[in-house]
């Protein structure tokens, strides 16, 4: 069997790893969030600024962003290909989904970093 690495198209594994990878991302990111307002006794605008003036919950924040992105990509990429058949439907819900995605890690980049 010949295997094209040069090709730019995704395959199984690669969604598979990257649905995993995502998971993981996103899970230990709860349990941070989590963690913080068990461990934080009064959570006030002030001890919320100052938890993300952190660069490292910033980088972390921006990680969990884009872990979203792909695991929303793939996961609509599969229910719109089981559930709709016409590939003009498909393509239009595809698009106008993807774009809203990429917004919301726009808006969140704008918001985590702009401030």
């Amino acid at each position: 069997m010949v295997l094209n690495q040069a090709s730019l198209k995704r395959d199984g594994v690669q969604d598979y790893v990257s649905l995993r990878a995502t998971a993981i991302v996103l899970a230990l990111y709860s349990v941070f969030i989590l963690g913080f307002f068990i461990i934080t006794p009064e959570v006030t605008f002030e001890v919320w600024q100052a938890l993300f003036a952190n660069t490292l919950v910033k980088v972390f924040t921006l990680l969990a962003l884009v872990s979203i992105a792909v695991h929303t990509r793939i996961g609509l990429w599969q229910v719109l290909t089981d559930y709709i058949k016409s590939a003009a439907l498909r393509a239009v819900l595809q698009f106008f989904l993807y774009a809203l995605a990429f917004a919301y890690v726009a808006v969140g980049l704008f918001v985590l970093w702009g401030a």
